[in-house]
């Protein structure tokens, strides 16, 4: 009798426990597919990366803008119009009116154009806007350019949605965090030849098929409440985008500077900003994060 209640109970038991773990795995696929619905989104906004027509680099001195022939950048939009311009000093951007002043329809962070000092990257950023396009400046190393938004813009029009590998939880990897004595100061070069400064404050080991792999984060400061591991893999060009993928994370469970855990979830590697559009400026992968193996997870190449 004994022996019959212990066999039912372990019987029990095991039931349960698999019970348990089909609703933690129907929760994560959940939590999953509503992070790539997301996504998927978020590059679908009138200011997402589908909307991203155009990047034009500054010159110093006077750089007209608008859309006459002679602007030295030239907005595709209707019109015969010069817009204003840009005068770029060392450290300054300012705003300067054209020979028949700003346009009406020209606005400067919402309201009539005037002129005043322009604002460089970052979340106050001045924004122009005209017509269906927005413009922003932005700085990558010693050069600065303007970034151009389209809401009507083909690839956003027509975006028809994005591609995954199917959920693996064995690409959920929780690796040891090393933190190094000192954070490195880094060049990060990017997909336009330009090399920019960052930091790796250390690296995430840890052993999946069969290689031991060590992968660097970026930061730009210490204070950063995430990461960001550029990485490229033998799937990369292939099923993959060929330049690399990208996987943000959370910060180790310890922080930056003390030795810990951090959770790699490679389901959730994302193409970089460069697969939607050619007018992004997306960071290369360092070396250590080139890997030999397939992450047969995440997000697959993007099909125009």
């Amino acid at each position: 009798m004994r022996k019959s209640i212990a066999v039912l109970s372990l019987a029990l038991l095991v039931s349960v426990l698999s019970s348990q773990g089909k609703c933690e795995e129907q929760d994560y696929n959940n939590q999953l597919l509503k992070w790539q619905s997301e996504h998927a989104a978020s590059l679908a906004r009138p200011d997402g990366w589908l909307a991203v027509v155009a990047l034009n680099w500054l010159k110093a001195g006077d750089n007209s803008f608008g859309t006459a022939p002679d602007d030295s950048i030239r907005l595709q939009a209707p019109g015969n119009a010069h817009l204003g311009i840009i005068h770029v000093e060392q450290d300054r951007l300012l705003l300067k009116a054209p020979a028949n002043g700003f346009p009406a329809d020209l606005q400067v962070d919402g309201h009539a154009a005037g002129e005043q000092d322009v604002v460089v990257d970052g979340p106050h950023a001045t924004k122009f806007t005209f017509g269906t396009l927005t413009f922003f400046t932005i700085r990558r190393g010693d050069q600065v350019a303007m970034r151009v938004r389209d809401s009507q813009s083909p690839a956003r029009l027509g975006f028809h949605g994005l591609k995954w590998f199917p959920s693996n939880p064995s690409f959920k990897i929780e690796a040891e965090w090393i933190p190094l004595a000192e954070p490195k100061e880094v060049n990060i070069q990017n997909v336009v030849g330009i090399a920019t400064k960052g930091l790796v404050p250390g690296v995430a080991h840890f052993k999946l098929q069969g290689e031991e792999i060590s992968l660097e984060p970026t930061v730009q400061s210490l204070t950063e409440d995430s990461l960001l591991f550029v990485i490229r893999d033998a799937t990369s060009g292939k099923t993959t985008y060929a330049a690399s993928r990208f996987l943000h994370t959370g910060l180790p469970d310890h922080g930056l500077l003390k030795p810990g855990k951090i959770i790699l979830d490679f389901n959730r590697l994302e193409n970089p900003p460069c697969a939607f559009t050619p007018y992004a400026t997306c960071p290369l992968p360092p070396e250590s994060n080139r890997l030999k193996i397939a992450l047969v997870a995440g997000e697959l190449r993007y099909d125009h």
